[in-house]
């Protein structure tokens, strides 16, 4: 019978969430080539007790990923779930202001030196179960064209957050909204481009 693992004490546990927040922070700055050592430093612990909680910086930089990718879906689902035909436009749009604020993540998303789906299994399927969801809904809500899958939606937001970060433009996603929306509407739909982007400002990720 597996022992089950016993509870961190109350200072471990202060520790490990420190870590966290601090590494949340430099790899959302820096991207994911920041040392472990580095970041023990600006958590205000030694290197020990990273370690202790984390053995690699590949399995810290896995904890944070798997995380944020949670409170995505999460939000993403709650957005999808008050109007269905709007979820994906509210993703898309969040996902690409992730390019300017989550270098780490966006690292991810894209491949840059980490694989998503052999390192983060359950995450990925969960988040890519998530993208076919609310494109479903949105293709049956008649607000997105028929003919996309998932795979584009991806292939666009790596597209997107990259546009992002390189420009540095807060009023670029406001300016394109309309061309992605055009672009992305079924044919012969209602859908306008001239609609604001919807508001991704609500609690969450």
């Amino acid at each position: 019978m597996t022992e089950k693992p016993r509870p961190l004490r109350a200072d471990a546990a202060r520790n490990r969430a420190r870590v966290l927040q601090v590494a949340y922070e430099t790899f959302a700055e820096e991207g994911a080539s920041v040392p472990i050592d580095e970041i023990a430093r600006r958590a205000g612990v030694g290197a020990g007790t990273v370690y202790r909680h984390f053995p690699t910086k590949e399995s810290l930089f896995q904890a944070i990923v798997a995380d944020r990718l949670r409170q995505i879906v999460e939000w993403t689902r709650a957005r999808a779930a008050t109007d269905p035909g709007e979820g994906l436009y509210a993703f898309l749009f969040k996902m690409a202001e992730q390019g300017a604020t989550d270098l780490g993540l966006t690292e991810a998303f894209a491949g840059v030196g980490f694989d998503l789906a052999a390192a983060l299994p359950d995450a990925e399927r969960e988040f890519t179960g998530m993208m076919t969801e609310i494109l479903a809904q949105a293709q049956r809500a008649g607000t997105v064209r028929p003919d996309l899958d998932p795979a584009d939606i991806k292939t666009l937001i790596v597209g997107l957050q990259a546009m992002r970060r390189f420009r540095g433009d807060g009023e670029l996603m406001r300016r394109i909204y309309p061309v992605i929306r055009a672009g992305l509407a079924a044919p012969g739909s209602a859908e306008t481009s001239a609609r604001e982007p919807l508001n991704t400002e609500q609690q969450g990720p």
